[in-house]
């Protein structure tokens, strides 16, 4: 297994991991990004994210990806927007090495938190999370405006 930083020529890999997320968390469709906007957003003169590959025999079986945030309480933080392992590759240990350079990047770069998203359905995460030692918030809802949401609320201006 072999963890590192993923380049434009991966988008192709990663994608394919996004969309077999997607499929796991049962929204298919959900998914509108393409390669070339993986490569432009990733790697441009501001890359609004980064990512971790883990490969295994030169397949890319896993990523985390990842990007800066800023909170008023505690400064500069990481949100892993996605920690995903193929479906083949669970139990492997690949999820832990992951998120394991996830947590030694923020150490890094000296960040006060780490935070991301879990599914309350998804119990083997949440399960994995608690036992690292994260702290899943009661009482917090996440909130989202969608593409549509945005567009009527800028109408009824």
């Amino acid at each position: 297994m072999n963890i590192r930083k993923g380049n434009p020529e991966d988008m192709k890999s990663v994608l394919g991991l996004i969309q077999e997320l997607a499929v796991f968390e049962k929204e298919p469709e959900a998914v509108t990004i393409t390669e070339d906007d993986l490569i432009r957003d990733g790697f441009g003169t501001n890359p609004l994210f980064h990512v971790f590959v883990a490969e295994v025999e030169n397949e890319i079986v896993g990523i985390a990806l990842y990007y800066y945030r800023y909170s008023t309480w505690k400064g500069k933080t990481i949100h892993l927007e996605d920690l995903i392992v193929k479906d083949k590759m669970r139990g492997s240990g690949l999820g832990f090495a992951l998120y394991s350079e996830i947590m030694r990047q923020g150490k890094r770069d000296q960040v006060r938190r780490v935070e991301w998203n879990v599914l309350d359905w998804n119990t083997p995460a949440v399960k994995f999370y608690e036992n690292s030692g994260a702290k899943i918030l009661d009482g917090w809802q996440v909130v989202q405006m969608d593409e549509d949401g945005i567009n009527s609320f800028l109408e009824k201006l």
